[in-house]
């Protein structure tokens, strides 16, 4: 019975995943398509052939259907901090990681990746619910900081560094020259703020 079960909840976990990811892809296109002030929830529904109600069950926001990738993020910095190489710092692998991320976003050949970023990046709500996200991922990272430091609980550290990391990759993403300042966050972090 519990294999029966099991098997169960594996599908339907499948089943709700697939179909987010469906009204998540018909919404970015639509709003690639229209422009997202353009754009209802209600529209979006039609458009996934699913209920506004389906849609709000898997969606909290609007906002919710373009930046819809906070549990892989969150995962890719765990991973980071805790399947470096022998000998690399969790500084250093941060830094590495966030190197990554800039050059996604600046290398982005795909047109429908420059249409996301512009999209994001052109209105005001949007961007400022990614950086909510964004930052949101905080207490994630400060945890894989501290388990793998062996710092205990009480120590500030590891959020302190959790932030100063994801707001320096959200300060880079949003200027001009990113690779240059996010390589002037992690010297100043790395240095622990000196300037000398």
């Amino acid at each position: 019975m519990v294999d029966a079960e099991l098997a169960q909840t594996g599908r339907r976990e499948r089943k709700k995943a697939a179909t987010r990811a469906h009204i998540s892809a018909v919404a970015l296109e639509l709003f690639l398509a229209r422009g997202y002030e353009n754009v209802t929830v209600r529209d979006v529904a039609s458009a996934a052939d699913v209920s506004p109600t389906t849609l709000l069950n898997h969606f909290a926001t609007k906002e919710a259907l373009v930046v819809d990738r906070g549990s892989e993020i969150s995962a890719e910095l765990v991973r980071t901090v805790a399947d470096r190489g022998p000998g690399v710092g969790i500084l250093d692998a941060l830094r590495a990681y966030a190197h990554t991320r800039i050059e996604r976003a600046v290398a982005a050949t795909d047109p429908n990746t420059k249409s996301f970023i512009a999209l994001v990046a052109g209105n005001r709500d949007l961007s400022e619910y990614w950086r909510r996200t964004w930052m949101g991922h905080e207490d994630v990272l400060a945890e894989a900081i501290r388990e793998q430091a062996g710092i205990s609980p009480e120590d500030p550290r590891p959020v302190i560094i959790a932030h100063l990391v994801l707001d320096a990759i959200d300060f880079a993403l949003r200027s001009a020259d990113p690779r240059r300042i996010l390589d002037a966050a992690f010297d100043v972090i790395i240095s622990g703020g000196s300037i000398e």
